[in-house]
C-alpha cells in the first residue's frame, strides 16, 4: 500500500491539463466528452440510408443491416474490452479502438455492395466504438470518486448530442461528395483526431482522493464493497441491473428509430416540425446522461431506475392513449422517451461503480453493458415487426409500457446495495 500511498501524494503537487488535479481532472471528462461526439455520428445513419439504397438499388431493410451490425458489435467489443482496459489503461486500448473506428469508416467508402458495407461499418467501426467507448467512462469513474454520476454523464453527453454536431455535416458531405466519399472522409478525420484525443487518458494512482473530499456517511458504507466479476454474478443486484439496462435500453431504442415516422403518421406532423422535432429529442437525450448521473449521486440506483420506469410508463401510456393526431403528446412524451434512454447509458456505469466498486469496474461494466446490446437488437427488430403487422406504431407502446412496468418491479426488488462480497466457492 506504500507505494500507492506515494504516488497518489505526489499527484496531488502535479498538474493535469495545466490545473491542480481537482480542476485538471475536468479535463478527462471534456476528452471524452468530444470523443463520444465522434463516436455518436453513427446516430445519423438514416441519413446514408436514401442514398444507398438509390446507389445499390436496394431495399430499405438491407440498407438497415449497417446499423443494426454496428449496434451488436458495439456491445461485443465493449464486453471483450473490460480485462485489456484493467491490464493496459484506457491509454493503449483507446488507440486501438479509435483505429479501427477510423478505419472502419475510411475503409467504408469503397465497398462495392451493401453485405461488404456491412462488414466494414458494422463490423470494424462497430467493434472499435465498443472497445473504444468505455475508456473514457472508466477513466471519468476513477478521477470522481466524488461525483461519479455527474461526470460520467457529461462525458458520455457527447453520443447523445452527436447528431447536432454530425448530422448537418453528413448531410452537406453526402451532397457534395457523394454516399461513399462521405464515409471516406470522416473516416480520415475520425482516424487523426480519435488518436489525438486517446493520448492524455490514464487513470489515477490507486487511492489518490480530491484533496478536502469528505465522503458521506453513504459514501463511507459503501468503500469497503469492491466486488469482482465472478462475485458481481452472484448477487441479485448485478441481474436488476443488467434486467434494467436491457429494457431501458429497448423501450428507448423502439421508439429512437421510428420518431420522425410517428410524427408524420400518426401525430400530424409535417415533415419538417417531425425533423426539427428529432433534433430536439437529440438534446434531450444529450441531457438525460448527466441529469440521472446527478441523480444517482444525490440519491441512489434503485430510486433513479424506479424513476426512471416511472417516467417511461407515463410518457407511453400517454401516446398510445392519446398520440394520434396531438402534436403537443407526441413531443412531450418522446421527449421524456429520449431522456430517459440518455439517462440509462449514464445510469448504468455511475450505478455498477456505486453498487460493485470502481477496483474492477473496466471488467464488470463491460459485462453489464451487454444488456444494451441485447436492447438494441430486440428493440429494432420488436417495434418493425409491430408496425409491419398492425400497419401502426401505436400498438408498439403496449409493450413499452409492459416493459416499464417490469422494470419498476425488478428495480423495486432487486436493485439493492450489496451489503458484504459474496464467498468464493
Amino acid at each position: 500500500m506504500e507505494p500507492r500511498r506515494k504516488a497518489a501524494r505526489a499527484l496531488s503537487a502535479e498538474r493535469l491539463f495545466g490545473l491542480r488535479p481537482e480542476l485538471g481532472r475536468w479535463g478527462f471528462v471534456a476528452v471524452g466528452l468530444t470523443i463520444n461526439l465522434c463516436l455518436g455520428a453513427v446516430y445519423a445513419f438514416s441519413l446514408f440510408k436514401a442514398p444507398l439504397i438509390e446507389h445499390w438499388g436496394i431495399s430499405a431493410t438491407a440498407s438497415g443491416f449497417p446499423f443494426m451490425i454496428f449496434l451488436a458489435m458495439f456491445a461485443v467489443g465493449m464486453a471483450v474490452t473490460g480485462p485489456f482496459l484493467a491490464r493496459y489503461g484506457p491509454r493503449r486500448v483507446s488507440l486501438v479502438g479509435g483505429l479501427l473506428v477510423g478505419t472502419g469508416w475510411l475503409l467504408s467508402g469503397f465497398a462495392p455492395n451493401i453485405a461488404v458495407l456491412t462488414l466494414l461499418y458494422g463490423g470494424i467501426a462497430g467493434g472499435g466504438v465498443g472497445i473504444l467507448y468505455g475508456c473514457p467512462i472508466a477513466t471519468s469513474t476513477q478521477w470522481f470518486p466524488d461525483r461519479r454520476g455527474l461526470a460520467v454523464g457529461l462525458t458520455v453527453l457527447g453520443f447523445g448530442i452527436s447528431p447536432l454536431v454530425t448530422a448537418p455535416l453528413l448531410a452537406l458531405a453526402i451532397a457534395h461528395l457523394g454516399v461513399l466519399p462521405t464515409f471516406t472522409l470522416f473516416g480520415a478525420v475520425f482516424l487523426g483526431l480519435l488518436a489525438l484525443l486517446a493520448l492524455p487518458l490514464r487513470f489515477p494512482p490507486s487511492g489518490w482522493t480530491p484533496a478536502g473530499w469528505v465522503p458521506t456517511a453513504k459514501q463511507k458504507a459503501r468503500a469497503g464493497i469492491e466486488l469482482d466479476r465472478g462475485q458481481m454474478v452472484r448477487t441479485a443486484a448485478f441481474y436488476a441491473l443488467w434486467a434494467g439496462f436491457m429494457l431501458g435500453s429497448v423501450a428507448g431504442l423502439m421508439v429512437v428509430g421510428f420518431s420522425k415516422d410517428f410524427g408524420t403518421e400518426v401525430a400530424g406532423a409535417s415533415a419538417g416540425l417531425a425533423t426539427l422535432a428529432v433534433s430536439l429529442f437529440a438534446v434531450l437525450n444529450g441531457l438525460g446522461r448527466p441529469a440521472f448521473g446527478w441523480l444517482i449521486d444525490r440519491t441512489t440506483p434503485r430510486f433513479a431506475a424506479v424513476t426512471s420506469f416511472a417516467l417511461i410508463l407515463g410518457a407511453a401510456a400517454a401516446l398510445f392513449l392519446w398520440g394520434k393526431g396531438n402534436l403537443a403528446t407526441y413531443l412531450v412524451a418522446f421527449s421524456v422517451l429520449w431522456l430517459n434512454l440518455g439517462g440509462w447509458v449514464a445510469m448504468a456505469p455511475a450505478a455498477t461503480a456505486a453498487l460493485f466498486g470502481p477496483k474492477h469496474y473496466p471488467r464488470n461494466f463491460a459485462l453489464v453493458f451487454s444488456g444494451y446490446g441485447v436492447g438494441a437488437i430486440v428493440g429494432t427488430l420488436l417495434s418493425g415487426a409491430i408496425r409491419d403487422g398492425t400497419g401502426s406504431y401505436l400498438p408498439v407502446f403496449l409493450p413499452v409500457m409492459g416493459l416499464a412496468a417490469l422494470g419498476m418491479a425488478i428495480s423495486i426488488v432487486g436493485l439493492r446495495p450489496v451489503r458484504a462480497q459474496p464467498i468464493s466457492g
